[in-house]
């Protein structure tokens, strides 16, 4: 009795201490109620609570951005009257992202910095606190952008809503860095959950793209957001809202043949789709023009695009939808391919032109200044690969072309081989569909176009130059400790230097006073121009032969390497490695001398890392 009277004494001291933290006036009552389950339940059952909650809230927001972006196509599409269809996709592609890029420019401070990327860099740079204004600017900018017409989709979009939510949640609750990255990768796992129905993709997510690197055991609030964000989703959407297919085949192993090839057409063309993004946002930001100028260069482009080819205009999905129920004809009705006929050499012609210029239309809309990803192009374009090469095998005379299952199918196979992950676009496209007797096609496609997108990039093309530079978290665990640590707040100052003009009993007073083994030799710039070891003056101090002709020249030495003042902490270790040394110098980028670093000092730093990371 007296020990339970002692363990409800220190939790009412736990809950006292962190709610006063805050004046009461910022503390609103649901924070009072939540502080205080803090303080009474184990760190176990907080964490699973606050999975439910975040999981909600992220749920509720992509409920919110899907329901605005539908809401914004029916007002667009039955509300605005517009006797011509090709003046209906000039003025609402091009007006979504002005519009975007003004609503960036003038409620969020230029701050257009969007998508996956961002979200990692913030885990590995920023120890997983998230700006909590991007808790609702991605969904204002990307509902703007999807909403008119943007060729993107919202599913990255609602993912960094969800981390931003997550990470506030756990800010605000004074968690550490292991319980915010996990509540992050919550929030997260929450929205891709409610935007497909789908949660266990939407923990997949979470396991290849945004947890790589990243060492941790809990596991069950990712469980539990991804069940909250799925059952607000299927509670509060309706179904033409939602990623969902129901028409499709059984799985025959007669088919494989099918699958194997549309893999390899899967991994080429997810490989085409990266080198044009990559193409498109180099052209972007190389031009000498304002974010206004660009987003009306980049609108009208995509405007001209959705007038000649419509099925570019939005994500895409209801096309893919016309696809796998037959109906062709309504995909190509407002295109000037209509006036040509309905042949089957017209629509493969047709599809495949639309699938290749898809990812024009996805990058022009996002490097311009819209805001959107890469997920739901990707889907559209790997459903028209699928029914391309389905159309070109009847051609061929095949018989019993399973087309409805190719094209769900090569959904998955285009979005593993763009995205680098193949497990949430098996799971994916399984849940949507129902489709768990497809696990083998899907595999089969998945995992071709994954292993061909890494035999092209080891990295995906989007996060290659971030993780070269040490930015984002990569599967080394090792490299992603050391890329936290700062190579100036490892410098010990405290060192003994010299001019090189400095006479030999200077040397030996600076030696005598001194607690070091090192001596930095300086010129009158200040810049390095060599280094005196104990080791090596030490048979000079104590010889019998020393005269007064020796001088400061003749003792230093070159330093073997030298780390400049911005190098990475994997950088200094691996001259560390290269060079055997204990004690390397460290000088400015103008060449000034810094200071020295130690071998020990990264070791004890990366140890406490470790023990902060992984215990």
């Amino acid at each position: 009795m007296k020990s339970k009277n002692i363990k409800k004494y220190y939790s009412f001291l736990k809950f006292r201490r962190d709610f006063t933290r805050f004046s009461i006036d910022k503390v609103r009552s649901y924070e009072i109620v939540i502080y205080w389950l803090k303080s009474v339940l184990t760190r176990s059952q907080f964490l699973i609570l606050s999975g439910i909650l975040v999981g909600c809230t992220a749920g509720l927001a992509g409920v919110i951005l899907k329901s605005l972006v539908h809401y914004i196509h029916y007002v667009i599409t039955y509300k605005v009257h517009f006797e011509d269809q090709v003046l209906f996709y000039l003025i609402f592609p091009f007006s979504g992202i002005v519009i975007t890029t003004i609503v960036v420019k003038l409620f969020f401070n230029g701050m257009d910095k969007k998508g996956i990327p961002v979200i990692l860099h913030e885990i590995a740079q920023n120890a997983s606190n998230v700006s909590s204004v991007k808790m609702y600017s991605q969904i204002v900018q990307s509902a703007i952008t999807v909403g008119l017409g943007g060729s993107a989709g919202l599913e990255s979009p609602i993912a960094v809503t969800g981390a931003a939510i997550g990470s506030n949640f756990a800010q605000t609750y004074k968690l550490d860095y292991r319980e915010r990255t996990l509540l992050l990768a919550a929030g997260a796992t929450a929205g891709i959950a409610s935007a497909f129905n789908a949660p266990i993709a939407g923990m997949m997510f979470a396991f290849e793209i945004l947890l790589t690197g990243v060492v941790f055991s809990d596991f069950i609030p990712l469980v539990v957001a991804a069940v909250c964000g799925s059952l607000i989703s299927r509670i509060l959407l309706k179904e033409e809202v939602l990623f969902q297919f129901h028409t499709r085949g059984a799985f025959d192993y007669h088919n494989i043949p099918f699958y194997l090839i549309l893999g390899v057409l899967c991994g080429l063309y997810a490989r085409y789709f990266l080198v044009i993004t990559r193409y498109i946002e180099e052209f972007f930001h190389g031009l000498k023009l304002s974010k206004i100028q660009k987003a009306m260069l980049g609108g009208g482009i995509l405007s001209l695009l959705c007038v000649l080819y419509p099925p570019l205009f939005g994500e895409g999905y209801d096309t893919i939808k016309s696809f796998t129920n037959g109906e062709i004809k309504e995909v190509m009705e407002n295109s000037f391919f209509r006036f040509i006929g309905y042949r089957e050499w017209v629509i493969i012609v047709f599809v495949a032109v639309v699938c290749l210029l898809k990812a024009f239309a996805t990058s022009i809309t996002i490097q311009s200044g819209g805001n959107g990803g890469n997920f739901a192009p990707s889907l559209f374009a790997g459903g028209s690969l699928g029914y391309v090469f389905a159309l070109l095998c009847i051609q061929a005379g095949i018989k019993d072309v399973p087309m409805v299952n190719l094209v769900i199918v090569g959904m998955a196979g285009v979005m593993s081989g763009v995205l680098y992950a193949p497990l949430t676009a098996i799971f994916l496209i399984a849940e949507s569909s129902s489709g768990y007797d497809l696990f083998i096609p899907l595999m089969i496609v998945s995992v071709i176009s994954f292993l061909m997108a890494k035999w092209f990039s080891a990295v995906s093309p989007d996060l290659e130059k971030m993780a070269s530079e040490g930015k984002i978290f990569t599967k080394e665990h090792d490299r992603n400790l050391l890329s936290l640590l700062r190579t100036l707040d490892l410098l010990d100052k405290d060192v003994q230097v010299i001019s090189d003009r400095a006479s030999f009993d200077e040397l030996r007073e600076v030696v005598k006073n001194g607690k070091r083994n090192l001596v930095a030799v300086l010129n009158e710039d200040l810049t390095l121009v060599g280094i005196i070891t104990l080791d090596d003056l030490r048979p000079i101090l104590f010889s019998r032969d020393l005269d007064g002709s020796l001088n400061i020249g003749d003792l230093l030495k070159e330093p073997k390497a030298v780390i400049i003042e911005n190098d990475s902490v994997v950088e200094v270790a691996r001259k560390f490695d290269e060079t055997g040394l204990w004690h390397l110098p460290v000088v400015t980028v103008t060449g000034k001398f810094a200071g020295f670093i130690s071998k020990s000092s990264v070791l004890n730093s990366y140890r406490q890392l470790l023990q902060a990371h992984s215990g």
